[in-house]
């Protein structure tokens, strides 16, 4: 499996409903098997990412709490091939 996100979404500072249209947004250009890598730090916006995307439209990488910023996170996924 590839290492490098193909999108980097740094959302820390950006409010909440911006937050969702954006991952939507930028998921829906995305072509299947890239990896989206989300930076965040409101807890909302943590989980309503995955309110806002079908269950079956990715594959989930890893959710991690950044240990040099404090109260941010960072969720990677990859988009699934589903056709």
């Amino acid at each position: 499996m590839k290492s490098k996100a193909d999108h980097i979404l740094d959302l820390r500072g950006i409010i909440p409903p911006i937050t969702l249209l954006k991952v939507s947004k930028t998921f829906r250009e995305m072509k299947p098997n890239e990896i989206l890598e989300i930076m965040g730090r409101d807890p909302d916006t943590r989980r309503d990412i995955f309110k806002v995307l079908p269950d079956v439209s990715y594959e989930l990488i890893v959710i991690e709490d950044l240990e040099e910023e404090h109260d941010s996170y960072r969720i990677r996924m990859k988009k699934r091939d589903i056709a």
